[in-house]
């Protein structure tokens, strides 16, 4: 009709039937603009959030009321003006939806130094070409706020636990070990009964599982208060070092050695705990040595002629196979008995899995207090990717190094799956399970995982919900209240 002001309409036959004039039609589809727009303007208006439009040359064409409470501009003064009169170029993600066509979800923007958003946008499209973009905001403000307040309480609060934990009486001896696995519960159990025993305890367990931690577990249950817990590792003394290391050299004992003499580890561990970590690395002669001071509790300082009665228990702990060392002549048969009364094999993190989102947010709090960088979401793909990985490095030496990472690229508050370490990457791009990319809160996530847990103990127990509460270490009354939130 831009041709013709009139158009004849055929029927059968090719009969007319009617015709169409130009000033009805264009009647009937300003009558449906008016419908749309009716509809689009009471949308904009029902909508709480902050909802902007600009067209190609930047200028302000849609500002919703919830854009007029974040941003404190009114509808009148800013539609028709370019939307950079108001706001610096370089904080307008409108903007780079404009002139790129990228697209933006659930993106923490800070547009105003006093604002901080979520802010979602797209390029407008028309016949392929960009003719606008439009954002969507919802202030979180305050959230931010509060949260970083929190953040500031919790360092408070963490200091004063501290503080207490170092007057305390009675300090829960297992703070430090994270996770409710059977496997971890088990061995918490058996350090329990170590308690008024001065029994040699022996700790197996691949690298990085925190054997020191269970063996300071095993120093608060059966030691006092303000009991020394004395540390060395076997592997990192220079083997002539060792045994004055060990047991102290009097005053002129040898070149170089301090005049006034030095107490050996032995001495600063008296009245408590000497923790021989990798025990596995000690030399031959020095496990001889070490064996009399076990068997007859005196020793000789080196240089010394007068003896020390000793006075302290053993922990030892290693990562290598002691029983393939002894039938290789690299460990004494004879200590590695001795050693031997009480074994603590810690298991690695993929033979407790269930253990790791807890471990995970433990040291995602601990690291966000160390930086100061609040967590305000987490991917559920990031969950899924630590669930689903082998962990050989093991707990301290890798799952805290990927929480320390990811917090330190958290710098808008969300752990997102790129930030993860290439291994965990790599792995989760072979995963055949894939979880939406939206982020929820880490309260939320813990929920979450604890209904998978519990549905599958119920699968596993074929529906014997007494049996599933055993399982999971809970009471039947426990559990029917969480199978019912």
């Amino acid at each position: 009709m831009d041709k013709h002001a009139y158009i004849l309409i055929a029927g059968e036959g090719n009969k007319p039937v009617g015709f169409l004039d130009r000033g009805t039609l264009l009647q009937t589809v300003f009558q449906t603009y008016e419908i749309l727009e009716a509809y689009f303007d009471t949308m904009i208006k029902t909508m709480d959030a902050s909802i902007s439009v600009i067209d190609e040359q930047a200028r302000v064409m849609v500002w919703t009321e919830g854009a007029e409470r974040i941003f404190s501009l009114k509808n009148k003064d800013i539609v028709g003006r370019p939307i950079t009169d108001f706001f610096p170029v370089d904080m307008l993600e409108t903007l780079k939806s404009l002139k790129t066509g990228q697209t933006v979800y659930r993106h923490q923007h800070q547009p105003r130094e006093d604002r901080v958003v979520l802010i979602n946008t797209n390029p407008i499209y028309l016949h392929d070409t960009i003719i606008g973009a439009v954002a969507a905001e919802t202030d979180i403000t305050s959230q931010v706020r509060l949260n970083q307040e929190l953040l500031n309480a919790n360092k408070k609060v963490n200091h004063l636990q501290q503080e207490m934990a170092k007057w305390s009486q009675s300090p829960d001896p297992f703070a430090q070990i994270k996770g409710t696995s059977t496997a971890i519960d088990k061995i918490k159990t058996m350090i329990q009964k170590l308690k008024e025993t001065q029994v040699t305890v022996l700790i197996l367990g691949e690298s990085g599982v925190g054997k020191e931690l269970f063996a300071k577990a095993v120093h608060d249950v059966r030691e006092g208060v303000h009991s020394p817990f004395i540390a060395i590792n076997c592997g990192a003394i220079s083997p002539t070092l060792f045994e004055s290391e060990l047991f102290g050299y009097e005053k002129g004992a040898f070149s170089g050695a301090d005049q006034k003499g030095k107490k050996g580890m032995i001495e600063l561990a008296r009245g408590g705990t000497l923790f021989l970590d990798e025990i596995g690395e000690m030399p031959l002669d020095m496990q001889v040595k070490l064996l009399r001071v076990l068997q007859e509790k005196k020793y000789y300082p080196v240089g010394g002629t007068k003896q020390i009665e000793a006075d302290f228990r053993v922990v030892a702990a290693t990562n290598k196979n002691l029983e393939e060392l002894v039938r290789q002549g690299k460990f004494r048969e004879d200590l590695y008995y001795r050693l031997h009364v009480v074994t603590l094999k810690i298991p690695p993190l993929r033979e407790r899995i269930e253990d790791t989102i807890e471990l995970a947010h433990f040291f995602l709090y601990e690291f966000s207090l160390r930086y100061n960088r609040p967590v305000h979401a987490i991917s559920q793909n990031v969950m899924q990717c630590l669930l689903q990985y082998n962990w050989p490095g093991n707990i301290i030496r890798e799952l805290r190094n990927a929480m320390e990472r990811l917090i330190v690229f958290a710098t808008d508050g969300s752990i997102k799956e790129e930030d993860l370490p290439y291994s965990l990457q790599g792995h989760a791009r072979s995963s055949q399970t894939e979880l939406p990319a939206d982020l929820i809160s880490l309260q939320q996530e813990l929920e979450a995982h604890e209904r998978r847990v519990i549905l599958r103990a119920i699968e596993l127990e074929n529906g014997n919900k007494q049996a599933a509460a055993k399982r999971l270490g809970i009471s039947r009354a426990t559990l029917y209240n969480k199978l019912n939130r």
